[in-house]
């Protein structure tokens, strides 16, 4: 105890009487004055809380109009609201003792959920003798226009990507799948800012315990707040420890929908730009969108080409390490001269000399990304130009190395998902590390453990190693290579989906038919 108090450290406790305490009696009293009390004792230092006195002209009672601006839409308070409370004159034939045009009326009687109520955006009506408030459907807080996603460009999908409002991306789902099987479960999440948590699946192809235990995952979270999608993603995957993105994070609304239809569960979190899907394997971050919009020959080669650079990206300065510090009899003589060549003037041994020019890389990286795009697009090209030229006259590092940071980072470049390219940029330096210690060995080692890893690791309980680990040939159709649409009659095993077939026979007959 002593100890701590040495640095200052000291066990919270909680005065006596402070903290949150829960009101003797919650409910709203019929008495306007006593209700005006308890706004300004309850949103004490709310400038932004508005407060309209006011009489009902259907009624000739005295009411109160109570919201957040900036919360609101102010026409249709004004025109909505106000005008028919406070112009017309007929006889209310609802069972409310008013009537305006809005969408959507809910009786609320205690005060927590007229807190709730206003923080989303509604505007309360009292009414002098009634224990309940009026809440009105008349959000209208701060949103942006759709525009194309910024980190998944496409060349012939929609261009139209997420927004920050829930309500607006579960629309962009339902105009792909117009259908009533697409079901949404909504939760809320977190104990001060609370957030809606949306899971959408289609009612007769997702699999019943895939969405329990993702609702259940979601339902038992204890935290002040969810902000955006990523934090979801931390609090319920299934490792935390792993390098590897368990869920795909999506901005598309057309990628999300054809996993809806492959059987999988999409979330949906208010106030973020971006979809969560579950469950995921290995290869669902090689795939695009874009590979279904191209001839299937070519979507081929492209996945091939990613899986190829995804090895370059985690094997290249590794295997340079390896075979210029232990196993350089590999390398062809005339090769080996030349490198010898350019590496006599350099202090450094090459791991060293790796990790600095994967350091200054992921440096500039960071700089193009959080600088704006024009200014970041030139410290992108001219700092790689300058530093790269001004770095190997300066004999810190040779010209080889150079070349093989710069295929790295086109290699990383080429994979589709941001997520697995930051899984690679870890990877990378472990595989640098267990070369300068073990050489060609060690690089066979770090594989054989991150394969291991792939094939323990698992998304709400399925294989992430599938479809080769287990083997699920049916899936071998859509994963390394895509075969033509016409032969994915069945839906991914990895998905576990409970209605499998999900197309007839499409076969083109050519000029045979």
């Amino acid at each position: 105890m002593r100890l701590a108090k040495w640095f200052g450290i000291s066990k919270y406790r909680p005065r006596a009487g402070g903290g949150k305490s829960k009101p003797a009696d919650d409910r709203i009293a019929g008495d306007l004055a006593r209700i005006a009390e308890e706004l300004k004792t309850r949103f004490a230092l709310t400038p932004d809380l508005q407060v309209r006195h006011l009489i009902v002209k259907q009624s000739g009672e005295r009411a109160m109009l109570v919201y957040f601006n900036g919360l609101v839409d102010k026409n249709a308070i004004n025109n909505n609201v106000l005008r028919p409370l406070q112009f017309e004159t007929n006889e209310p034939n609802g069972p409310y003792p008013f009537t305006v045009s809005v969408g959507q009326i809910n009786e609320l009687s205690t005060w927590n959920a007229v807190d709730a109520a206003l923080f989303r955006g509604a505007c309360l009506l009292f009414i002098a003798g009634s224990a309940c408030a009026y809440a009105m459907d008349t959000q209208g807080w701060p949103q942006r226009a759709l525009e194309d996603p910024q980190l998944e460009a496409s060349l012939r999908g929609a261009h139209q990507g997420f927004v920050e409002t829930s309500g607006q991306n579960i629309a962009l789902l339902r105009r792909y799948i117009p259908k009533r099987e697409l079901k949404t479960k909504e939760l809320i999440v977190g104990r001060r800012g609370e957030t809606n948590v949306s899971i959408l699946y289609l009612a007769d192809v997702a699999h019943p315990e895939v969405l329990q235990e993702l609702e259940d995952r979601i339902r038992r979270l204890d935290v002040d707040a969810i902000l955006n999608t990523g934090e979801l993603a931390e609090y319920i995957e299934d490792n935390p420890f792993s390098p590897f993105p368990q869920f795909i994070l999506t901005e598309r609304p057309d990628a999300a929908a054809s996993q809806l239809l492959q059987g999988r569960l999409v979330v949906v979190v208010d106030r973020s730009p971006t979809v969560l899907v579950a469950p995921t394997t290995f290869m669902s971050y090689f795939q695009s969108f874009d590979d279904y919009s191209f001839r299937w020959m070519i979507s081929s080669f492209i996945r091939l080409l990613r899986f190829f650079a995804f090895f370059v990206a985690i094997l290249l300065p590794a295997f340079y390490i390896a075979v210029i510090s232990y196993n350089f009899e590999i390398i062809p003589i005339k090769l080996l001269l030349s490198i010898g060549e350019f590496r006599g003037r350099v202090p450094f041994p090459p791991f060293v000399e790796a990790i600095l020019m994967e350091i200054t890389l992921e440096m500039m990286r960071e700089a193009g990304v959080r600088l704006p795009a024009p200014v970041g697009q030139t410290v992108g090209i001219v700092g790689g130009i300058v530093i790269g030229q001004a770095i190997v006259q300066a004999g810190l590092i040779s010209n080889t190395m150079v070349i093989i940071v710069a295929f790295t980072a086109i290699a990383s470049f080429i994979l589709p998902n941001y997520d697995m390219v930051a899984a690679a940029r870890l990877i990378r330096f472990a595989m640098m590390i267990a070369a300068a210690m073990f050489g060609i060995v060690g690089i066979v080692v770090g594989m054989m453990t991150m394969l291991g890893h792939l094939i323990a690791l698992e998304s709400l309980g399925t294989p992430y190693g599938s479809p080769f680990a287990p083997g699920r040939f049916a899936d071998w159709k859509d994963s390394i290579v895509r075969l033509p649409l016409w032969r994915m009659k069945q839906r991914p095993v990895s998905a576990r989906a409970v209605q499998d077939t999900r197309q007839g026979d499409n076969r083109p007959k050519g000029d045979e038919s």
